[in-house]
């Protein structure tokens, strides 16, 4: 599928790297194998992780400027349920509550993000610097390092100052690359001394696709064939700078490292003996992860993205590739900007190829594919509705990455499973088996010699989901968003990673069932003391709405018939499971 070449000698030579690289990772031999019982390295990493806007609430205190989110939330019909994350889990004000969660899983290290208008409510640094939102994060990091927790800090995770978006067009346009060094040295230069691990963008594929592309996440422009490009271009170079920013004036004094976090689903062929379907689903990931890590890695663009997008740009009639091109410059300037690649990763798909005939009207960066994402029926998907446990595709991933861009240092950033139900269980064995089977092949994919050296759980609270609002749960622990106190719950989830933590693995069969069986048990206090606080919500909605007879039928069905319902489910499986117990004893 490389079949282009460029004329330099340099070109030649990368390509034949890039050629000799992708013959390693065998398309044809998927062995999904038994469970594996072992533990990982000693020094290995195990973390939660959460971001600015989706946990942190206090959207308009303490002069925090508006973002791109903040805007969208805001629009009627943008997401689920009008949702927004103006207060969402207040973890603006709970720094302590949620790190004393933190030590009770006994993480190693917690990831963040820093909201970009919390620093520098504009966007430009030379208009205002907050200092209350620099107090806030000095806050958060002196704790977590008191409490022996690595913070890993993330710079951008899509809360892009509204400023930016209305005075410049945001991603879209070049000079967001000045600005995100700015906000990026600032935060150095503030924080540096005591974070050592800083990743740039996460998953920038949402930022350009589902941002500028489809118009389904903030700022929600739909620039159909074009948009997401750019932005993504912009994107890479804005990543490049920080990370000489830091490399010739932070890292000498501060000795930390500069990542990026890629977001990217496996693509397993359909048929493995096709060829045409093989070709399919590497351009599939090469579209996805390949997109970004590429450039960062070999200087470029895939290959096969820069042949797609050329030939159908030319079918449709353009002058040049809707795709963009780095100068000879640029492409020097941008390998090699990454001391560890952040991998987040939840689910699978097969691919098989498929003809997207150009159009002027249907161009796309979906189109420009030429393929299908197949699902297979038998995956179980509790939650989100692209989300299916793919355990095997987590190895197949990671051992592409080792022979795509030279086995670099790997951390694990976002890894987990939502659910989506009106009442939310506690006891969440669903997602302790996704958790034990994606962190096992995790631990085959190191034994197979991938260097990762940290894993992310995603997330340690149910949080705003984007577009989804508050309609699906990834947290570790639940929060109960309709009380103004947001108070956290243990899931049973909870109990079996600290055992994983503590265990730094899997050491034997029994131990890891008990570890399930436990874990299950003990839930259901926790859905007993949910109860309770739920009929005490409920009771004072029903006095609140007595003295409210304004109040509509509708408000009432949500605030009391649900809680109610809720309460009740929640109180039947709790003695439902204690008289299993019983009679098991």
């Amino acid at each position: 599928m490389h079949s282009r070449c460029a004329v330099s000698v340099c070109h030649v030579f990368m390509l034949v790297l890039c050629l000799s690289a992708a013959e390693d990772f065998d398309w044809t031999k998927n062995n999904h194998g038994s469970f594996y019982y072992g533990t990982f390295p000693a020094g290995f990493s195990w973390g939660a992780g959460g971001s600015a806007y989706q946990t942190e609430g206090a959207w308009d205190k303490d002069g925090k400027g508006l973002s791109i989110w903040d805007v969208f939330s805001h629009k009627k019909g943008k997401i689920q349920l009008n949702d927004t994350g103006d207060s969402s889990c207040e973890g603006y004000y709970k720094i302590k509550d949620d790190i004393s969660l933190m030590k009770d899983l006994r993480l190693n290290h917690y990831r963040f993000s820093i909201a970009w208008p919390r620093i520098i409510p504009t966007g430009i640094k030379s208009d205002h610097v907050n200092e209350k939102g620099i107090q806030y994060y000095d806050e958060l990091i002196d704790h977590l390092l008191e409490s022996n927790i690595t913070p890993i800090v993330t710079l951008y995770h899509w809360d892009l100052p509204q400023v930016l978006q209305e005075k410049y067009g945001g991603w879209q346009n070049i000079s967001m690359v000045n600005h995100f060094n700015d906000f990026a040295n600032l935060c150095f230069e503030k924080f540096g001394d005591r974070v050592k691990h800083w990743i740039t963008f996460n998953n920038p594929w949402s930022v350009a696709v589902e941002g500028y592309e489809t118009g389904e996440h903030a700022p929600g422009m739909r620039l159909r064939g074009n948009g997401a490009y750019r932005a993504a271009h912009h994107i890479i170079k804005a990543h490049a700078k920080v990370w000489h920013t830091y490399d010739t004036q932070w890292r000498e004094k501060q000795k930390g490292l500069v990542g990026v976090s890629l977001s990217g689903d496996w693509g397993e062929p359909v048929d493995i003996s096709n060829q045409k379907d093989i070709e399919a689903a590497e351009r599939y990931v090469q579209f996805y992860l390949g997109w970004f890590a590429t450039p960062i890695f070999h200087g470029d663009y895939p290959q096969v993205m820069k042949d797609f997008v050329g030939r159908k740009s030319v079918q449709q009639g353009l002058g040049t590739s809707r795709l963009p091109t780095f100068s000879p410059q640029e492409k020097s300037y941008i390998k090699g900007t990454c001391d560890f690649l952040g991998i987040g990763h939840f689910t699978t798909r097969y691919i098989t190829h498929r003809n997207d005939p150009p159009g002027r009207s249907s161009n796309s960066y979906f189109t420009d594919r030429d393929l299908a994402e197949l699902v297979d029926p038998r995956w179980p998907d509790p939650g989100s509705e692209w989300l299916y446990s793919v355990p095997w595709g987590f190895r197949r991933l990671l051992n592409f990455v080792k022979t795509q861009y030279g086995n670099p240092n790997i951390y694990v950033t976002e890894n987990g499973v939502s659910e989506k139900m009106m009442c939310t269980e506690l006891c969440d064995e669903w997602r302790i088996q996704y958790y034990k089977d994606y962190i096992n092949e995790m631990l085959k994919a190191i034994r197979d010699g991938v260097n990762v050296k940290g894993y992310t759980a995603w997330s340690l609270l149910d949080k705003f989901e984007w577009d989804e609002g508050y309609s699906e749960r990834f947290g570790l622990y639940y929060v109960d968003f309709r009380n103004k106190n947001k108070p956290r719950y243990p899931k049973a989830s909870v109990q079996f990673y600290k055992r994983v933590i503590s265990s730094n693995g899997f050491p034997n069969q029994r131990e890891v069932e008990n570890w399930k069986r436990k874990a299950v048990e003990m839930c259901s206090s926790s859905n007993q003391l949910l109860a309770a606080e739920e009929q005490r919500s409920t009771a004072a909605n029903i006095l609140r709405l007595i003295h409210d007879p304004l109040t509509s039928h509708m408000e009432m069905v949500t605030e009391i018939v649900v809680p109610t319902v809720c309460t009740l489910s929640i109180l039947i499986s709790a003695v439902l499971l204690m008289f299993l117990l019983r009679r098991r004893n």
